[in-house]
C-alpha cells in the first residue's frame, strides 16, 4: 500500500505542477516518519514514472535529481533503478538516465550499516551489466542497420560511463566485493539480484558485437573496458600501484597536530614518536616520507594567512629537514634512506595538483626550494636534486606550470624564501644581543628597530620556533629588558636609548607568549633568587585565555607615593622626560594610576579631554605603558556589568589609537603596529561580550569589531544561545571532517 500511495503522490505533483522543492516538502509531510525512503523504494518508483513515454517526463526527473542531491535516497537505490530499465531503443530516455548516473558517480560513497554498504556494491555490480548490455545492444544496432552517426554517440555515452566506473580501482573492488558476497548466497537469494554470471554473459555478448565496431576509436576504447571487467575477479592477485597511493591518516593527522600546535617543541621527541607511527604501522620509508611531506603541504595550503602560514612555512621548510636528519640515523636496513628520500619525492612529483596548490599559494616554487634545503643536509644527492627539479618544472613540463606572479602578487616576496633567509638571521641576532651594549646601545638599538619593520619579527620568530632557538631568543630579550634598569648620569640621548631598548624588548616578549605561549618565556628559577621584571609581570599582570585577573590584586597596587606621582606627571606634563625615569617602576604604577584616572572622570573631576591627553601621555613615548593600562582595565572591565563599562572601555580605544606628532620617540610607527596587534588580542574577548568596536573605523577600512574568537554577528548578551550553537556546528563540522 505504501508503494501505491507513493505512486498516487508522484502523479498527483505531476497533475499540479509542483516544483521540486514543493514535492519533496508535501511529500516528506504526509509520509509517516521512521521509514527510510530506500525502504519505500522512493528511486525507482520516480524512476518508473519519469520512463512512461518514449521520452522521460521532465518535472518527474527533476523530483529524482532534487531526491539524489538532497541525499533523501542513496546512490545505491538510485543505481539499481536505473540497472532495472531495459529498453534501450527509447534514446533520449537512456540519454537522462545516463546524465543521472554523472551527478554522483564520481564520487560514490556510503556512509551507514553494512548492508548498505554491501548494497553500493551489488547495485554497481548491477550498472555495470547494464551499461554492458548498453553497449552490446548498440553494436548489435550497428551490425544489423550499419554505421549510423546516433547509435555510434549513443554507443560512446554509454562506454564513457562504462569506462569512468571500471577505470577506478576503487569501484573495482566494490564489484569484485559484491562477486565474492553473491558465492556466499543461496541460489534463490541470488536469482534475485544480478549476479557474476551477468556480467559474464554481457561480456559474452559484447565481445561478440565489437567486429561490427568500424570506429577503431570505440573498438579499442570498447576493448580497454572488456579488459578492465575482466581483471576484477583477479584484483588481489595483481600487484598494487606504486605505494604513495597507499594511505596513513595517522602520520598525516600526528604531523598537521604538530605543525600547528607544536612549533616549539623538540625535534627529538617528535622523531621518536613518528618512528613509533611507522614502526606500528609497518609503514614502507619511502611512503613514510611521503605522507610527512603530503601533510606539511596542505597544512601549508590551509593555513590561515598572517602567523600562522610564517609558522607553517617555518615547519614545513626548517623543521621537518631537521627532522628527516635524525630520522636518517636509524637503521634503515640495507636501504640507504637518501634513496627512500628520493623515491618519496618521485611519488611527491606525480601529486601535481597538490605541488600547484602550494606553489600557487606560496607564489613560489616551493619544491625546488626543498629540495634544495634537503640536498643542504646531505639527505639528497646532487645528482638526485638536479632530476628531481627538472621533473618538477622541466623544458617538458614548463607549459604546465602554474602562473605564480600576477600584477599584484609580483612585488611580494615569497614566505619560504623569507623564512630561509631568517633561519641565519636569528643566529647573527643572539651573537648581537649577547655582546656588551653598555658603553654604546645605539648600535643595538638599529638591529632592533629593523627587527620591527613589516613582518621581520613574525618572519624571525617563526625561524627561531622552527629551529629551537626560540627560548633562547627570549631569554636573551628578557635580559636585554633587565639592562635599563641601571641608571647611571646620563643625558637625554642616552635616555632615548634606554627607554626604547625597554620599550621595545617590552613589545617583543608580549608578542611572543601570545604567539606561542608563556612557557616559552617562563624559566627555571635563576641562582640568585632573583626574577626578571618580565617573567613577574607576565604571571601577575598579563591577560591571557584562561587566566582570570583580579584587579585588585597586589601587583596592581605599589607604593602610593610613587602612583601619586605619576598621575601627576601624566596631568600635568605636556611632553614625558625620560632622563631618570624607571621604566619598570613606571609600568608597574600605571594600573594605579588609570585605576585614579578613571575613578576622578567618574565622578567628575575629569573631563574627557583631560583623560584624552592623560592617555595621549601614556601611550606617547613608551607603548609598554599603554600595555599595562589595558591589562589592568580588561581585568577591571571583566568584573563590571554591561552599563558600567563604556568608560574605562572608552580608554582603551583611546589607548590603542596611535598617536601621531612630532616628538614621538624613534621606531614609533612600528612600535604602534605591534602594540595594536597585542591589545587586540588582550581586550578581544571583553569587547565580545558588548559588541563594541576595538578602534574607530579608518579610512577604506570596514571596522574591525573584535577578532574571530565567537560569533561576529551579534555580542553574547544579546544573542543568548548562539555560542552553544556554535560549538554544535562546530562537533558537527569535526565529525564530517573526519568521516
Amino acid at each position: 500500500m505504501k508503494v501505491v500511495n507513493l505512486k498516487q503522490a508522484i502523479l498527483q505533483a505531476w497533475k499540479e505542477r509542483w516544483s521540486d522543492y514543493q514535492w519533496a516538502i508535501n511529500i516528506k509531510k504526509n509520509f509517516p516518519k521512521g521509514a527510510t525512503w530506500d525502504y519505500l523504494n522512493l528511486a525507482e518508483a520516480l524512476m518508473e514514472q519519469a520512463m512512461i513515454g518514449p521520452s522521460p517526463n521532465p518535472l518527474i526527473l527533476s523530483y529524482l535529481k532534487y531526491a539524489i542531491s538532497s541525499q533523501m535516497v542513496s546512490y545505491s537505490s538510485v543505481l539499481l533503478a536505473i540497472s532495472k530499465f531495459d529498453d534501450f531503443s527509447r534514446e533520449l530516455c537512456v540519454k537522462s538516465l545516463l546524465e543521472i548516473m554523472d551527478m554522483f558517480c564520481h564520487r560514490l560513497s556510503c556512509h551507514g550499516k553494512a548492508e548498505e554498504c554491501i548494497g553500493l556494491c551489488r547495485a554497481l555490480l548491477g550498472v555495470v551489466v547494464w551499461l554492458l548490455t548498453g553497449c552490446a545492444w548498440y553494436c548489435e544496432r550497428l551490425r544489423e542497420l550499419g554505421p549510423s552517426a546516433s547509435t555510434e554517440a549513443n554507443l560512446r555515452a554509454c562506454l564513457e560511463r562504462l569506462r569512468d566506473l571500471v577505470n577506478s580501482q576503487k569501484n573495482r573492488a566494490l564489484v569484485h566485493i559484491a562477486r565474492l558476497e553473491d558465492q556466499g548466497q543461496s541460489g534463490i537469494q541470488n536469482l534475485l539480484r544480478t549476479s557474476w554470471t551477468n556480467v559474464e554473459q554481457a561480456l559474452l555478448k559484447v565481445t561478440e558485437g565489437l567486429n561490427s565496431l568500424t570506429n577503431q576509436t570505440l573498438r579499442g576504447k570498447l576493448e580497454e573496458c572488456i579488459s578492465l571487467v575482466k581483471s576484477i575477479p583477479t584484483i588481489l592477485s595483481e600487484q598494487s600501484d606504486p605505494p604513495h597511493h597507499s594511505l596513513f591518516p595517522s602520520v598525516h593527522a600526528f604531523i598537521m597536530l604538530e605543525g600547528t600546535m607544536n612549533l616549539t617543541g623538540e625535534t627529538q621527541p617528535l622523531v621518536e614518536q613518528l618512528m613509533m607511527i611507522k614502526r606500528m604501522q609497518r609503514i614502507p620509508a619511502p611512503v613514510f616520507v611521503l605522507e610527512i611531506w603530503k601533510a606539511c603541504f596542505t597544512g601549508l595550503i590551509e593555513s590561515p594567512e598572517g602567523t600562522e602560514e610564517l609558522k607553517w612555512t617555518a615547519f614545513t621548510f626548517l623543521k621537518i629537514p631537521q627532522v628527516l636528519l635524525r630520522l636518517k640515523k636509524y637503521p634503515q636496513g640495507e636501504k640507504d634512506f637518501m634513496d627512500d628520500v628520493n623515491i618519496a619525492f618521485e611519488y611527491l612529483l606525480k601529486l601535481t595538483p597538490l605541488l600547484d596548490k602550494a606553489d600557487q599559494r606560496c607564489n613560489c616554487d616551493c619544491l625546488s626550494m626543498l629540495l634544495q634545503e634537503c640536498n643542504k643536509l646531505s639527505l639528497l644527492s646532487d645528482s638526485n636534486t638536479t632530476n628531481l627539479t627538472s621533473k618538477r618544472y622541466g623544458a617538458e613540463n614548463r607549459e604546465y606550470a602554474p602562473r605564480l606572479k600576477t600584477a599584484e602578487n609580483a612585488n611580494i616576496q615569497p614566505n619560504p624564501g623569507l623564512i630561509l633567509r631568517a633561519e641565519p638571521t636569528v643566529t647573527n641576532i643572539l651573537k648581537t644581543v649577547d655582546a656588551d651594549h653598555s658603553k654604546s646601545p645605539e648600535g643595538l638599538l638599529g638591529v632592533l628597530g629593523h627587527m620591527l619593520s613589516g613582518k621581520s619579527l613574525d618572519l624571525l620568530l617563526a625561524a627561531a620556533a622552527a629551529t629551537g632557538k626560540l627560548k633562547s631568543f627570549a631569554r636573551k630579550f628578557i635580559k636585554l629588558n633587565e639592562f635599563p634598569k641601571h641608571i647611571s648620569g646620563e643625558g637625554s640621548k642616552s635616555a632615548s636609548v634606554r627607554a626604547l631598548l625597554f620599550d621595545i624588548s617590552f613589545l617583543m616578549l608580549c608578542h611572543v607568549v601570545q604567539t606561542y605561549g608563556s612557557e616559552v618565556i617562563l624559566s627555571d628559577p635563576s641562582p640568585s633568587g632573583e626574577t626578571p621584571f618580565f617573567e613577574t609581570w607576565l604571571q601577575t599582570c598579563m591577560p591571557e585565555e584562561g587566566k582570570t585577573l583580579n584587579p585588585d590584586h597586589p601587583c596592581f597596587r605599589p607604593e602610593s607615593g610613587k602612583v601619586e606621582s605619576l598621575v601627576a606627571l601624566l596631568n600635568n606634563s605636556s611632553e614625558m622626560k625620560l632622563v631618570q625615569m624607571k621604566w619598570h617602576e613606571i609600568c608597574l604604577s600605571t594600573p594605579a594610576a588609570i585605576l585614579e584616572v578613571l575613578n576622578a572622570w567618574e565622578n567628575g573631576v575629569l573631563s574627557v579631554e583631560a583623560v584624552q591627553k592623560i592617555t595621549d601621555n601614556i601611550k606617547g613615548k613608551v607603548c609598554s605603558m599603554a600595555i599595562c593600562a589595558v591589562a589592568w582595565l580588561v581585568a577591571h572591565v571583566r568584573m563590571l556589568g554591561l552599563d558600567e563599562r563604556e568608560k574605562p572601555q572608552t580608554m582603551i580605544r583611546q589607548l590603542m589609537t596611535p598617536l601621531y606628532g612630532e616628538n614621538t620617540l624613534q621606531f614609533y610607527n612600528e612600535r604602534v603596529v605591534i602594540m595594536s596587534s597585542i591589545l587586540e588580542n588582550m581586550c578581544a574577548d571583553v569587547f565580545q561580550q558588548t559588541g563594541l568596536a576595538l578602534r574607530p573605523p579608518m579610512e577604506g577600512q570596514e571596522p574591525i569589531p573584535y577578532r574571530n574568537l565567537l560569533s561576529a554577528k551579534e555580542p553574547i548578551h544579546e544573542c543568548g544561545g548562539t555560542s552553544i550553537v556554535s560549538i554544535k556546528y562546530l562537533a558537527s563540522w569535526l565529525e564530517f571532517s573526519i568521516s
